[in-house]
């Protein structure tokens, strides 16, 4: 028997085993048997035998097990089981027959009868729209039937290739890698052209198409981009569709995205015709023209849409855009250019002046030339428009218009732009802006050559520009300067001299130095001569400018290699060797007449000490710059502090002059203690023999040094025995510490506490003291406490005695003592040992200095003795509180330290004089709160929360500060006025942090606030006996003395009045306001909140709720008193006013 009829014979469900074989044989490429080779052999009358064999076998197959048992019962009960035999077979079954079909298409002949092949189609396609997710693979093969039908073009092909459309779209959405299937998309788009646009079964269909522009796969794959621009010639009324979906997606694509999408929108229009071209024009372009002119620029779709049109704008050299364009543009535009409105003039100015010139190619070149010269009129207007976005965009749009159209423009107008620009809007005294976009838009003219003529006699006129006040105008006619430089269009010191760039690189930012080192390097660092010349290009710069000159050389290794740097370190050697005969090379001087040459010989330069002070200070500076890449080159490090270890001995001696030995300080700092033998032996004898009153640029260089050579310890042993020495103590004791001392000298607490102050306020010193580990850092800092006893003895004496260090030097050591705690906790502690050290202090201040905070009388005839004590006592208590609020400003403090500082702030208020410590206490509210966040108190209804406890504390006591505020105002109102004056930075910390809270334990800060404002107005309202004397207060200055400071306070913050209005309403909601005088007092603060401009909407609800408890009184109205009459009716007055803003 022939394969043939095996093949045959094996089609029908009895012998469906061996079918299976074939169809397994077929798929093993190892084998002979190829169905489409069996069925090409096959004559017709066999072929369609097959086929009505392959339909039974399928119809019995599936009426057996249908597909709905396929997947078992699990499904129903949310389980997943695994497919029984039964259904595995049935798969196997149909998936064969599936094989069979699509090979039948391939050879399947124009005259052949198919209707078996048809039968079978119909069953696989119901087959298909039923499967289960489990089943993929027979999905894909008839799926791929369904197309393969489709392509053939045979009956009901619109049912199968819609179906097969359908699938290939929903699993473009759903592959990980979707482009065979976005391709497989495209090569079925021809079926949407069977489809009925308006009927209801391709609602689904559609919506899949309308997602295919949200998907970036589909957006950014060429063959996705060729189907949804054929999907703007599927249907007329679908175009809108599309364009609205577009619109909605707009604001979340990204830059690329946005430019494969504006290519889309131009391939649509150009393959479009007709009414299709029409609605693209209408609808979409124009529509899109229309929204980048009248979109606010703030808008988060603004610069996509400007995009998209500008897409358009840059393929102005395609056919039939300019006409498109032209009559697009022209009903909308030119109304544009000249509206009201500043915001719609400045976009449609940028897209005049990207898409010019418009003009129609059909007209006639008379008008096409009448049509232009209109345009260039149009732009210099534009120059003139009195708002500064306006003239900054057409800055750009003219500046963009000479660059590309130079050699088509008339000369005299290019010469009135250019003087324009130049004469005019570069010395734009109302605006940096519009200064600032010339220079940066002029580099957009040089890019065209044919412009450098006219410019470079132009361009001289700007030099004062460097100067300006602005420092962004800087930069960009700095930048506008190194592109003349870089197109050669003119020599940039003709435009700016060098004497005017050197004396701005002396003074100028970080950002301006930086250009004009780029700008200036080669002139004064030529890479490409000798080292000599560099050395004489480096003493002119510094006879031309010496701040300039140390200026440059901070930024030179951005622009040459560490070689080179060291290189002219050691050329800079030689040259300070001549000046004192060591190793002298007179060569390295006398030989260079080139340009930029330093003119001065050796004996000169050694006489003049400000140029050899600056030669060291450059050699300095360029050997911090390659500081890390010495580190990293073991052995260049070693050479260089050979060659200058070598000579660093004469240069002490022969450069005595004190800004020389800055440098040289410096200097021996870089290099290890065993290059410069004879002055790093001196350098602890010279900080030992300071004076006590030494300015810090004494000493500072000397610690540096001490540090860099890893002698820390040295120098915080000499500060530990200082301080030591310095305290109070028996006369035995005394006499067995003098023994220890190897050089006898004067103990200096005062230079002691002066040198830790440095040490530690530099990261470089500080990192090096903190490594000496904590043995002699713990002994310093129970040194630096012990002076809380010399504290102490100056606060119970009335005398001072003269064997006791001054106050100022004990105040100084305690002050030290709490932040040498704060740096030990941070960087030598597990635990929290030096946080109760703090803890410790604060008790003692707790029991020892505030008994003498609260020996201040209000009775001024006191004598002046019993009152010193109390000042000592602030300052110390002040003193403690800004370490502690360093310590929690930098989030080393815990829920116990904090509560424990805490107790210590209401201990301080509750003294008799504590009020004068108010402004050291707010700090420390505002960095308590703010270690919490409001998501941290999950339960505000829980009073037992740590975070609500603390904040609760925090809540009393500003309620507390405000309290003594108020009483001190009543006492003493000059100093009670002092004293809020100098707590508002405190108030405007602590009440930017308490507006984040909207719910208890801070949310009644801002009842407090509310509370004290409300009732000192209310008592001057009350006082007032005459109607002529009730006034609306226009300003805080109109208010009584703690609403003016508290109010101020509260306006200078958007979010802090918010906060404050908000508790305005809830107050009046509550209905805790009883009567007419205290409303009235709400809405003469709402009235300072008014003229301030501050928070409308938040203002208008403030009034909202004033005026339904305000309408309460009006029934009352006419039994009332002449005074109450006149402030009910301002009342109503105010009200009004601030509803109607």
């Amino acid at each position: 028997m022939s394969k043939r009829e095996a093949f045959l014979e094996a089609t029908c469900k009895e012998n469906v085993e061996d079918f299976l074989r074939f169809i397994q044989l077929h798929k093993d490429k190892a084998e002979p048997f190829d169905v489409e080779e069996v069925l090409q052999e096959m004559p017709r009358e066999q072929r369609e035998a097959l086929w009505r064999r392959l339909a039974s076998l399928l119809q019995d197959i599936l009426l057996e097990f249908p597909p709905e048992r396929w997947e078992g019962r699990g499904e129903e009960e949310g389980m997943q089981e695994e497919p029984t035999a039964d259904s595995k077979h049935t798969v196997a079954v149909v998936d064969g027959v599936t094989l069979v079909s699509t090979v039948s298409l391939q050879v399947l002949q124009d005259d052949d009868p198919y209707s078996p092949l048809l039968e079978i189609t119909r069953r696989l396609h119901d087959v298909l729209v039923s499967l289960p997710v489990s089943e993929a693979p027979l999905q894909n093969h008839i799926h791929a039937l369904c197309e393969a039908w489709w392509k053939k073009g045979l009956q009901e092909k619109e049912r199968f290739g819609r179906t097969a459309f359908f699938v290939s779209l929903q699993k473009s959405f759903i592959l990980k890698k979707p482009g065979a299937e976005i391709q497989r998309v495209w090569r079925l788009h021809d079926v949407l052209l069977s489809l009925d646009y308006t009927s209801e079964e391709n609602k689904q269909i559609i919506d899949l198409l309308l997602q295919c522009f949200h998907r970036p796969a589909h957006i950014r794959n060429d063959d996705g981009k060729r189907f949804l621009v054929f999907l703007f010639s599927w249907n007329v009324n679908f175009i809108w569709v599309i364009h609205g979906t577009i619109k909605n997606q707009l604001e979340f694509y990204s830059k690329p995205m946005t430019t494969h999408i504006a290519e889309i929108y131009f391939r649509a229009w150009k393959k479009a015709s007709g009414e299709f071209l029409e609605k693209i024009e209408s609808l979409c372009i124009q529509d899109f023209m229309q929204n980048a002119i009248f979109l606010h620029r703030s808008s988060p779709v603004h610069s996509k849409v400007r995009q998209i049109v500008s897409y358009f704008h840059m393929r102005k050299d395609c056919r039939n855009v300019d006409k498109m364009l032209y009559n697009l543009y022209r009903p909308i535009l030119w109304k544009a250019l000249s509206a009201p409105n500043f915001e719609v003039r400045a976009n449609s100015t940028l897209l005049f002046t990207e898409a010019f010139p418009f003009y129609d190619p059909s007209e006639s070149n008379e008008k096409i030339d009448e049509n232009i010269q209109k345009q260039l009129d149009t732009a210099m207007n534009l120059l003139d428009d009195p708002h500064p976005t306006v003239r900054s965009n057409a800055t750009l749009g003219v500046c963009k218009i000479l660059a590309k159209c130079w050699e088509l423009l008339p000369p005299t107008i290019i010469t009135d732009f250019a003087k324009k620009l130049v004469a005019e809007l570069a010395a734009d005294s109302s605006s940096p802006d519009v200064r600032c976009s010339v220079f940066k838009c002029l580099t957009i003219v040089l890019d065209n050559a044919l412009s450098h003529p006219l410019l470079e006699k132009l361009l001289p006129t700007l030099k004062y520009s460097l100067h300006d006040n602005s420092e962004k105008v800087r930069i960009a006619f700095l930048d506008m300067l190194m592109k003349v430089k870089a197109v050669r269009a003119a020599k940039f010191w003709d435009v700016c001299n060098m004497d005017h760039l050197l004396a701005r690189l002396a003074i100028d930012s970080h950002s301006v130095s930086k250009r004009i080192v780029d700008l200036l390097f080669k002139s004064f660092f030529p890479v490409n001569e000798s080292e000599k010349e560099w050395c004489n290009r480096c003493i002119t710069l510094i006879q031309m400018n010496p701040m300039a000159a140390r200026k440059f050389y901070q930024f030179a290794y951005r622009h040459t290699a560490p070689t080179n740097i060291i290189k002219l370190m050691l050329a800079i050697r030689r040259v300070l060797n001549s000046c004192i005969q060591v190793d002298c090379d007179m060569t390295d001087i006398n030989d260079s007449n080139k340009e930029n040459s330093a003119q001065a010989s050796p004996a000169l330069l050694g006489k003049d000490m400000a140029i050899v002070s600056s030669l060291l200070e450059v050699v300095v500076i360029l050997w911090r710059s390659v500081s890390k890449a010495l580190k990293q080159n073991e052995e260049a490090q070693k050479y260089t502090c050979a060659k200058f270890g070598s000579v660093m001995s004469k240069y002490f001696q022969a450069f005595e002059d004190e800004r020389a030995t800055v440098p040289l300080i410096q200097l021996a700092s870089f290099m290890p203690p065993t290059a410069v033998p004879m002055f790093s032996c001196g350098v602890m004898s010279r900080l030992r023999r300071m004076d006590s009153g030494a300015a810090p640029t004494q000493y500072s260089q000397l610690l540096d040094c001490i540090c860099s050579w890893g002698q820390a310890a040295n120098i915080l042993e000499l500060i530990t025995d200082w301080l030591t020495d310095s305290l109070p103590k028996k006369d035995k004791a005394t006499s067995g510490r003098k023994v220890c001392i190897m050089e006898t000298v004067e103990a200096k607490p005062d230079l002691a506490l002066a040198y830790l102050e440095h040490l530690f306020s530099h990261t470089s010193t500080r990192e090096k003291v903190l490594a000496l580990g904590p043995k002699p850092l713990k002994q310093l800092h129970t040194v630096l406490g012990n002076w809380k006893l010399v504290l102490y003895s100056h606060l119970s004496s009335t005398t001072e005695h003269p064997k006791h260090a001054s106050v100022e030097t004990a105040l100084n050591a305690f002050k030290h003592h709490g932040r040498l705690g704060a740096h030990l906790q941070h960087n030598l502690s597990d635990g929290r040992d030096y946080l109760l050290s703090l803890e410790h202090v604060a008790a003692w201040v707790a029991d020892r200095v505030l008994p003498f905070l609260a020996k201040r009388s209000d009775d001024d005839s006191e004598d002046s003795e019993k009152s010193q004590p109390q000042p000592l006592a602030a300052e110390i208590t002040e003193s403690f509180l800004t370490v502690c609020r360093d310590v929690l400003l930098v989030g080393l403090g815990d829920e116990t330290f904090r509560g424990q500082i805490l107790h210590l702030c209401s201990l301080i208020l509750l003294s008799e004089a504590g009020y004068l410590c108010i402004p050291a206490v707010l700090p420390i509210l505002k960095e308590v709160a703010n270690s919490y966040a409001p998501e941290d108190s999950k339960e505000p209804e829980n009073q037992e929360d740590p975070t609500t406890v603390i904040l609760g504390v925090v809540s009393n006591i500003f309620q507390k500060i405000i309290e003594l505020l108020a009483r001190r105002l009543r006492k003493d109102p000059e100093e009670g006025k002092q004293l809020c004056h100098s707590a508002v930075p405190g108030l405007t910390d602590f009440l930017q942090v308490a507006q984040l809270w909207d719910r208890a334990p801070l949310s009644g800060v801002f009842s407090t606030l509310f509370a004290v404002i409300v009732v000192e107005k209310r008592h001057l309202l009350q006082k007032i006996e005459h109607p002529e004397a009730v006034i609306i207060p226009e300003s805080v200055d109109d208010m009584p003395p703690l609403s003016r400071i508290l109010l101020s306070v509260i306006l200078k913050s958007q979010p802090v009045t918010s906060a404050f209005l908000a508790e305005v309403c809830t107050s009046v909601d509550s209905e805790a306001i009883g009567n007419l005088v205290e409303l009235a007092a709400i809405l003469h603060v709402l009235a300072v909140i008014k003229h301030a401009g501050q928070s409308k909407a938040g203002l208008k609800s403030a009034a909202v709720s004033v005026q339904q408890q305000l309408y309460k009184h009006a029934v009352t109205f006419a039994d009332s008193t002449d005074v109450q009459r006149v402030i009910y009716e301002s009342s109503v007055k105010t009200l009004n006013e601030i509803l109607h803003l």
